[in-house]
C-alpha cells in the first residue's frame, strides 16, 4: 500500500478473498515530480476482446473506440449477461470489470424520481442527481457515458468481462444504491464509478474517491477498503500518465486521492470499487479537455490501463 507520497505497484491480493481491517496511511503533500516518477513505470496493455452486458430498457449501444474520429463508433457489443466473442487469452480473460457512468442523460427529465432517497447504510440520500456540467452545457452524465463506452471498449479488447450500470437505456437512474448491487451481483473483481466534479472555477485536476470504514446498517466496507486503495492508486497513476492531468489541487494534499463514507456507491459495495472524478468541469482549461473526443480517448485509456495493471500485479 502507498504511504500516499507516490503510486508504487501494491503487493499482489486476492481479488475475492475478505479482507481484514485496513490501515489508511495519512497522505503527504509530494508534489507533481512524485507523481511523474509513480507513473513512469510500464502498465499492461493487452489486446482481444471479451463481454459486456446492459441493463433493463433497452438494448446496448454500439461502443465507440478508445480514440474514434468525430461519431465513429466500434463494432457493437453483445447484449445480454453472456460472454462476447472476444479473444478469451487477453490478459483479463476471466475476469469480470463493472464501468459505473455517473448520473444519466435522462435525469434531468426525472427530478421527481431521482429526488425520492434510498438507504445507504449511514442515512437515506437521494437516488441520483442530474450531476454538473462545463460552463459552455456539456453535461457531466454525457461526458461519463463515452468515457465509460471507451472503457469498456478497450478492457473487452484485453479479455475482460464489461458489465455497464446503464448505456443509456433507460429514462433514469439507476439509483446509487443499485449502482453498488449492480457490481456486487456481478461478482466484480474491480468497479470504477466514472464522475468529473463540479467544484469552484479556479480548482483543477483529477481524484480518486476510495471507500472510508463503514459499518452501519446495510453498510460494511471493512472487506473493501485495503483493495480499493490499491485500486484507486493504481488507476490514478496510469491516469495522470496518459492524460497529463495533475492531483487535485484542492483536495487530497496533492496525492489524487480522497477517501469518503458518505457514497452510498461505495458503502453498499462488497467488492473494490472507487470513484474518479476526471477533472473539474467548471474549470475552463478542464472542461477544454472534456471536449475533445481524442482527449477523452486518452481518460478512459488511463483508466482502463490502471484497472488492467490492478487486476494483473
Amino acid at each position: 500500500m502507498s504511504n500516499g507520497n507516490s503510486f508504487a505497484r501494491p503487493r499482489r491480493a486476492r481479488r475475492r478473498a475478505l479482507i481484514g481491517l485496513s490501515v489508511l496511511v495519512p497522505a503527504g503533500v509530494a508534489g507533481w515530480l512524485v507523481w511523474q516518477s509513480a507513473a513512469g513505470g510500464p502498465v499492461g496493455g493487452g489486446r482481444g476482446g471479451g463481454a459486456t452486458a446492459g441493463r433493463p430498457h433497452g438494448g446496448v449501444t454500439p461502443a465507440p473506440s478508445a480514440e474514434p474520429g468525430p461519431g465513429a463508433p466500434a463494432p457493437s457489443a453483445s447484449g445480454g449477461n453472456g460472454a462476447g466473442s472476444g479473444d478469451r487469452d487477453g490478459p483479463l480473460a476471466g475476469k469480470v470489470v463493472v464501468i459505473d457512468p455517473g448520473h444519466n442523460p435522462g435525469n434531468r427529465d426525472h427530478p421527481r424520481e431521482i429526488a425520492r432517497t434510498v438507504d445507504i447504510g449511514t442515512r437515506r440520500k437521494e437516488c441520483d442527481t442530474t450531476g454538473t456540467a462545463t460552463g459552455d452545457g456539456y453535461a457531466e452524465a454525457e461526458f461519463t457515458l463515452d468515457v465509460a463506452r471507451r472503457i469498456r471498449t478497450l478492457l473487452e479488447q484485453r479479455g475482460a468481462e464489461v458489465v455497464l450500470t446503464q448505456d443509456g437505456d433507460r429514462p433514469y437512474g439507476p439509483c446509487i444504491d443499485e449502482r453498488a448491487e449492480i457490481g456486487n451481483e456481478a461478482g466484480a473483481d474491480a468497479v470504477v464509478s466514472v464522475h468529473a466534479d463540479g467544484a469552484p472555477a479556479g480548482a483543477r485536476g483529477f481524484h480518486v474517491i476510495l471507500p472510508g470504514r463503514v459499518r452501519e446498517g446495510r453498510a460494511d466496507t471493512a472487506a473493501i477498503t485495503e483493495p480499493s486503495r490499491e485500486l484507486g492508486e493504481h488507476v490514478a497513476g496510469a491516469y495522470a500518465r496518459e492524460t497529463g492531468f495533475r492531483p487535485a489541487d484542492y483536495l487530497g494534499g496533492g496525492t489524487g486521492l480522497d477517501v469518503r463514507s458518505d457514497l452510498g456507491g461505495l458503502n453498499l459495495s462488497t467488492v473494490p470499487k472507487v470513484f474518479v472524478e476526471c477533472g473539474n468541469m467548471r474549470n475552463a482549461r478542464d472542461a477544454g479537455q472534456f471536449s475533445s473526443a481524442r482527449w477523452r480517448g486518452r481518460a478512459a485509456r488511463g483508466i482502463a490501463d490502471g484497472v488492467e495493471s490492478f487486476l494483473t500485479t
